[in-house]
């Protein structure tokens, strides 16, 4: 069994939103899986509720009976555990990236949430926790010029998954019916950003292996050019590269 938490100390980054989706294109990927909600507003919660016909079950846990949940749906084959925690460095969010294999640190393409980032990248390494981090939100192709300078700003602090995930409306009506988006409209854009992200969250879990590199076709959905992000003209389709290293403050001067 794996388990990947979706961790920041900055709200409204999509934690929730990205967590029901991943998981459910999990499950109709194959995967046993199963969603902690460790938030107190208990949102992932509620979007279960709403949909009664789910077969991606929901629950709140509280810190105190974590580990204990966490062995128990083992026993039981649960094969990957998506835990949602709060947006704050509260006792919840601290549990779990201590619970996860792999935290994923979303983040919109703006200064506050690179901001965030850093101090919630800074936590997970304290704790000797894998991470990554995710570029969600992004804004139309016109405006590529700040998804390019946040993809910058988070490659410079570690491994940036693919592909970028676009501020789209079936993300929204999704939650709203309690659905991941590969359910609500299956052939849709937004579930093969889906697809496309579980399938680099499956590989970096693997052996903690570096996310894959956004290429060019993933970079081009969300208007980034491909160049900036360091990616070769050359590149194969399937390659795999960290980040070039870059001064963090060179960086967020530039995502400001």
């Amino acid at each position: 069994m794996r388990t990947i938490a979706f961790v920041t100390q900055k709200g409204g980054a999509g934690k929730s939103t990205l967590a029901s989706c991943i998981a459910v294109a999990a499950r109709r990927a194959g995967e046993r899986v199963f969603i902690i909600d460790m938030d107190p507003l208990q949102c992932l919660v509620k979007w279960s509720n709403a949909n009664n016909n789910s077969d991606v079950p929901v629950e709140h846990v509280p810190t105190a009976k974590l580990s204990k949940a966490l062995a128990a749906l083992e026993k039981k084959g649960v094969t990957l555990v998506v835990i949602d925690a709060p947006g704050d460095n509260s006792e919840f969010a601290t549990a779990a990236i201590r619970a996860a294999d792999l935290c994923i640190i979303p983040a919109r393409p703006n200064v506050f949430d690179l901001w965030g980032s850093e101090v919630t990248r800074a936590n997970v390494k304290n704790h000797g926790k894998d991470h990554v981090f995710l570029l969600n939100q992004c804004p139309p192709a016109q405006q590529n010029a700040r998804v390019e300078q946040g993809a910058k700003a988070l490659q410079a602090m570690g491994a940036l998954l693919a592909p970028l995930v676009s501020a789209r409306v079936d993300y929204q009506e999704a939650a709203r019916l309690g659905l991941g988006v590969t359910e609500l409209n299956p052939d849709g854009v937004a579930a093969q950003e889906m697809r496309e992200l579980w399938s680099s969250v499956k590989r970096r879990l693997k052996k903690g292996a570096p996310a894959a590199k956004i290429e060019p076709m993933a970079a081009a959905k969300a208007g980034v050019k491909p160049m900036a992000m360091g990616a070769q003209q050359n590149a194969k389709p399937t390659a795999k590269a960290e980040a070039k290293p870059m001064a963090r403050a060179a960086a967020t001067k530039r995502a400001a």
